[in-house]
């Protein structure tokens, strides 16, 4: 099992940036794909970006090309989403969430969650 913690939400004014991190505990981190994802009031759960296991590969939401950036550090059982040109649609709860089965982009694929972190973008 792995348990995850989310960190770095808070708000900001439209255009500018904010870096999530995602802390777990466990010492078989490095086995687990992670996925970020979001939640606005109203709406599903939607699909951020994903890094695998080794860092090896990447995958972004279209909505977050160009702007956020994923990454990991194995030593340190954490993972970053460093969210830059924010938009007041970014606004959201945003979890951090391990699968170990293969890289995925849906809630429903994914084991572990953390309890999110609250990100309010103002105009």
């Amino acid at each position: 099992q792995v348990q995850l913690v989310e960190s770095g939400g808070g708000l900001v004014q439209a255009g500018g940036s904010l870096r999530l991190s995602c802390a777990a505990s466990g010492r078989t981190f490095s086995s687990y794909h992670i996925g970020w994802f979001r939640q606005a009031p109203g709406k599903e759960r939607e699909f951020v970006a994903a890094i695998s296991r080794s860092a090896d590969y990447t995958n972004y939401a279209d909505s977050a090309k160009g702007r956020f950036t994923i990454s990991r550090d194995n030593a340190k059982n954490t993972v970053s989403l460093q969210m830059n040109s924010l938009k007041p649609e970014d606004t959201a709860v945003y979890y951090c969430a391990a699968t170990r089965a293969t890289m995925a982009f849906t809630p429903a694929e994914y084991s572990y969650w953390g309890r999110g972190t609250q990100v309010t973008v103002s105009p």
